[in-house]
């Protein structure tokens, strides 16, 4: 069973910045396509940023382009998420995903992911 360990978050004023990291058991995260979906209190789960497994193909939610930054290291199997700017909306439970649904220009959940515990970020205004 693949264990997905998410960590980083915590509560930053707005404008602040965090970076959320992501790994996985098994080197399983060196050979998948992996996701950073978030989800708030009444909403559903989202898709955030994703990263094919070479790196060359990324997907960012409309909401998030050009404030958020996906990246991956082979070498230490981890996958990271930049947020820059953040902004009260953007308070949410992150979650990693292990192998989610990733076309060119789109992102969701296949069904067949690992999931992580998530990671709380919380934006103060």
């Amino acid at each position: 069973q693949v264990q997905v360990v998410e960590s980083g978050g915590g509560l930053v004023p707005a404008g602040g910045s965090v970076r959320l990291s992501c790994t996985a058991s098994n080197l399983i995260l060196d050979t998948s396509n992996m996701g950073w979906f978030r989800q708030s209190p009444g909403k559903e789960r989202e898709a955030v940023a994703c990263i094919s497994r070479t790196g060359k193909v990324t997907y960012y939610a409309d909401s998030v382009k050009g404030r958020f930054t996906v990246s991956r290291d082979h070498a230490d199997n981890m996958v990271y998420l930049q947020m820059n700017n953040l902004q009260p909306d953007d308070t949410a439970m992150y979650y990693c995903a292990v192998e989610p649904s990733l076309r060119l220009g789109s992102c969701s959940a296949s069904g067949k992911e690992a999931w992580g515990r998530g990671a709380q970020v919380t934006v103060s205004s």
